[in-house]
């Protein structure tokens, strides 16, 4: 079939398998030309297959000839109907990690669930024995509760008072004003249930019981701060409620870690365009003007470069991790620069429809959000017929 782009608000309902292959695979020469990284061999990602997860098990694989095991939640393709980008991509990844000599093996199912934590633990036992890296990159709405049953559903408020401020439709390039009245208290809390920590403890819990942790072992998990502009409603909402949780959470799995000398750290990250944050209002008209500065001053960074960056420059130096002093990993210190949130800020105040396309980056932003899906990259003809069906070999898949 022809495969094309459709696209309905913040999603796009197709996606093109030779488009996630060349993703993939420029993700993994832009990893290879910057050379080794003394990193981790054995590499769980939780969350890999899609943004910084994706970024994570590319940047194991191809910079430390790592051995690396993904769990995911994506839709498999059916006659006529495309597979979710997330299938396709990992469909690529382990082509190009088998290609390279290098163990790849995924797990497809509800990250969230205990099956799901079984299933990875059994294989870990089976092929590797011992992990050394565990990624924590999940991005969900919602979470079933794996002990309770319930499900979570996670919701982008303010708390207190009722937030109005601009944003874009970076279809259309519209700029307008958009207002989302304030949480309750059960918003809050659900989407802490959703976003917060608790599930990566449990995973954390799960592999250390198991005793498929090697000694010293490390996880990470990703969060974002952002700017004043968007505190209210994001790192000031119900969103930062669960960031913090998820940020206090790193403790916690430290202290348990202790007993075989492993360490737990959250990385905050860039703002980045991802299916996640085209979904929050604000974000879009914020990310399209902070690329047009970060590129003119040579120092914007996609999800690879970011990943690429953390691991080589951050938690691979044979030195102490620099942390803040809340013990995160800063790897948004470029976004966050004085100078850039200070242009950004300046931008902000003036930006409409008409002048958008002169102080932002909206072509860049919408070519970024096609290329998640896999559309709009050289060297794809898009006019040919593509095979919808491939499968990825060996995929695990975990039905509750």
């Amino acid at each position: 079939m022809i495969i094309e782009p459709r696209m309905r608000g913040f999603i796009c309902l197709t996606s093109h398998p030779k488009g996630c292959e060349k993703n993939v695979l420029n993700q993994i020469d832009y990893v290879k030309s910057k050379g080794k990284i003394a990193g981790a061999k054995k590499v769980l990602v939780i969350g890999a297959s899609t943004g910084f997860g994706l970024a994570s098990r590319i940047t194991s694989a191809f910079g430390s000839d790592a051995a690396t095991i993904g769990v995911f939640f994506e839709k498999a393709p059916a006659e006529g109907k495309t597979a979710s980008p997330g299938y396709y991509n990992s469909l690529a990844f382990e082509a190009a990690a088998k290609n390279a000599g290098l163990y790849a093996k995924s797990i497809n199912g509800d990250a969230f669930s205990n099956e799901v934590k079984a299933q990875t633990i059994d294989l870990i036992k089976a092929d590797l024995g011992q992990i050394d890296l565990v990624i924590y990159s999940l991005a969900s709405p919602v979470r079933q509760h794996p002990v309770t049953g319930v499900l979570h559903r996670s919701v982008l408020k303010p708390i207190g008072d009722t937030f109005t401020d601009k944003t874009v439709d970076f279809h259309t390039g519209i700029v307008s004003d958009v207002t989302i009245t304030p949480c309750n208290d059960e918003d809050i809390a659900n989407t802490v249930e959703v976003m917060g920590g608790e599930d990566w403890q449990m995973w954390m819990d799960a592999l250390l019981d198991a005793g498929v942790l090697a000694d010293g072992a490390m996880t990470v998990a990703y969060s974002y701060i952002g700017p004043k502009v968007t505190e209210p409603v994001y790192r000031k909402g119900t969103i930062g409620m669960a960031k913090d949780h998820l940020e206090a959470t790193a403790f916690k799995i430290t202290d348990d870690l202790a007993k075989i000398g492993g360490k737990a750290f959250v990385s905050v990250n860039k703002a980045l365009v991802t299916q996640a944050s085209s979904a929050i209002p604000v974000i879009p008209l914020y990310i399209s003007l902070l690329y047009k500065i970060m590129k003119a001053k040579g120092t914007h960074e996609g999800c690879i470069e970011q990943i690429q960056r953390l691991f080589s420059a951050r938690l691979y130096t044979n030195g102490s991790i620099p942390v803040d002093e809340k013990g995160r990993i800063r790897i948004d210190d470029w976004e966050m620069d004085e100078a850039v949130q200070k242009e950004v800020a300046e931008l902000w105040k003036g930006a409409t429809t008409e002048n958008l396309p002169a102080i932002g980056d909206l072509n860049g932003y919408k070519s970024d959000f096609s290329s998640l899906f896999g559309f709009g990259f050289d060297g794809v003809d898009y006019a040919a017929d593509a095979n919808e069906m491939v499968e990825i070999p060996g995929l695990i898949t975990v039905v509750k």
